[in-house]
């Protein structure tokens, strides 16, 4: 059986959607194949991927994607985390059967040491009751 296509989006791709692709790779890579990208692509920000690596998910071969990368290609589902980023993808030439709008706060936004945890955090809630509806 081949593996369902997740497409995390956000506007930078440097946390948010990162820490998606990564947590859905740690917690069901068997059963998903995980990608993520930006609407305006920047580098990974260390502190989410510190934040991966306290929690003992794999950082190896993440990088920031432009969304351009992947016009035309199809995914079982896209999951969008933020508003910059649902305005830039309405007008995406990909195909989706499933697109979920999660609104995640920026980490860079927040002035918290655990702002990139708590987004991560939240990350996590809201993957693992979306994993229970596609057992």
């Amino acid at each position: 059986m081949s593996k369902q296509r997740v497409l995390f989006l956000c506007n930078a791709n440097s946390a948010r959607s990162l820490m998606g692709e990564a947590l859905l790779r740690h917690l069901a890579g068997d059963r998903f194949e995980a990608c993520s990208a930006g609407s305006e692509p920047d580098a990974p920000q260390a502190q989410a991927l510190a934040a991966l690596q306290q929690q003992g998910i794999a950082t190896e071969g993440l990088a920031s994607k432009s969304l351009d990368e992947f016009a035309g290609e199809a995914f079982d589902a896209v999951i969008v985390l933020c508003d910059k980023a649902q305005q830039a993808c309405r007008d995406w030439p990909g195909r989706t059967e499933q697109r979920l709008f999660w609104d995640i706060r920026d980490p860079r936004l927040i002035g918290r040491a655990d702002a990139y945890e708590q987004a991560l955090q939240e990350i996590r809630r809201r993957l693992m009751l979306w994993l229970e509806l596609h057992r």
